[in-house]
């Protein structure tokens, strides 16, 4: 059978069940995805860092790391030939691409050294969401920046978001699209603390003053990131949940969470619909924590379903702005950002497929053997051959197809790069 042919029968089969698979896939084209640029040089940027420090790493050593703006935006094309739909580009400002010799501190950038990546977007119909880089820099002190005690060491990162609101919305303007920027700090202590509101109390001044600064809420949907903990900070973190979420509320911002970034037993899918019913808008890093964050490649596994099953459940596709988040050095780059944006559209295009209106029903008529029993047929419904159409049907490789061409890139391009 054809893959038209298997669609067809697919369609049949939802169909029994209240379920257009035609208007899932029409549904599904349209929904961007903001793809992480760091996946393609394991997060160290072109502003000359050089490693990571500060709460966060990466492992492994795989050949053929994007060193060059231009490795990197080729590496991102190739990923892009094998996702279906116009997407978005997630930047860290670490990222900024300097020319003639130029080089300024990540407090004085400016739109000028982000014009590169706004002309690889609009080249690509693609918008681009923006990232303070508060990490693997030497103002960053006893693992601290936007709650230091030090006021020095505040202001320099309190000039560096300001700055990066500026070109996020700089970069609004320029593609015609919203642009997310996402504040995330790793400050904490490694042991425990014997203050921990001193420091929440420095954070939240220094973020009055970056949002202090005028800006167009409309082209600029700033968000805060919370983190449970990371290496060097595991006792304590400035920017815990309770308090991201809270600071969000008061000051009409955007929650980010990642899902990453809380003790294991707590599912962000089960948070989703939470936040929905207070914040007009939130905002996701999806990855795949392994016991800790580790940022692994997103799977098409359990949770990241019940991720997108809530966001499709609560009508929330306008909503919910999702990233990914994951940088894996011990396998090749592409193939891992390639795997990690088919599988959220994987999730998302099971959750369109998802009879969720009839689910609740049932849910309310408390027929919850039934529900249980339906959630479980459609585990073996003909989701692939739906799928495979998706692909096809918008000029990507179906199935494993795509992998003959990463491995060709990998022996043409990637192997030379030393």
């Amino acid at each position: 059978m054809t893959t038209q042919e298997r669609f067809e029968s697919a369609k049949e089969i939802y169909a029994g069940i209240g379920v257009d698979a035609q208007a899932a896939i029409e549904q599904l084209v349209r929904i961007p995805i903001s793809m992480h640029c760091w996946q393609g040089d394991d997060l160290i940027g072109f502003d000359g860092a050089g490693s990571l420090s500060g709460g966060i790493q990466t492992t492994g050593n795989y050949p053929g790391k994007a060193r060059t703006p231009d490795e990197l935006m080729a590496d991102m094309d190739k990923v892009l030939s094998f996702v279906a739909g116009k997407h978005k580009l997630n930047l860290h400002a670490s990222y900024a691409i300097f020319e003639n010799g130029e080089h300024v501190d990540r407090d004085a950038i400016e739109p000028k050294h982000f014009a590169k990546w706004v002309e690889f977007a609009k080249e690509r119909g693609m918008g681009i969401d923006f990232n303070p880089t508060v990490f693997s820099h030497d103002m960053l002190r006893d693992n601290l920046s936007l709650s230091h005690p030090d006021q020095e060491v505040r202001d320099f990162w309190i000039r560096h978001c300001q700055a990066c609101i500026r070109i996020s919305e700089y970069f609004a303007t320029e593609l015609g699209q919203p642009c997310v920027m996402n504040i995330w700090i790793p400050d904490g202590y490694k042991d425990i603390p014997a203050d921990r509101t001193a420091p929440r109390a420095r954070m939240k001044d220094s973020l009055d003053q970056i949002l202090s600064i005028p800006y167009d809420k409309e082209k600029v949907l700033v968000s805060l990131e919370s983190k449970v903990f990371g290496i060097g900070v595991e006792s304590y973190t400035v920017g815990s949940s309770e308090f991201t979420v809270n600071y969000a509320m008061q000051k009409g911002i955007l929650p980010l969470m990642d899902n990453g970034h809380y003790h294991p037993t707590e599912m962000v899918s089960d948070k989703i619909p939470s936040l929905l019913l207070f914040f007009d808008q939130i905002a996701l890093h999806v990855t795949r924590p392994v016991r800790w964050d580790s940022d692994h490649v997103v799977l098409f596994d359990d949770e990241i379903r019940e991720i997108a099953k809530e966001i499709v459940r609560n009508d929330a596709l306008d909503r919910v702005k999702i990233g990914l988040d994951f940088f894996d050095a011990s396998i090749n780059r592409v193939s891992a950002w390639t795997v990690g944006m088919r599988n959220f559209q994987k999730a998302l295009l099971y959750a369109l497929l998802t009879p969720n209106k009839d689910l609740a029903k049932l849910q309310d008529e408390n027929r919850l053997t039934e529900v249980m029993m339906l959630q479980e047929e459609l585990k073996t419904y003909p989701f692939g051959d739906v799928w495979d159409y998706f692909c096809e049907s918008n000029g990507v490789l179906i199935r494993e197809n795509w992998y003959r061409e990463v491995a060709e890139y990998e022996k043409e391009v990637l192997s030379k790069r030393g």
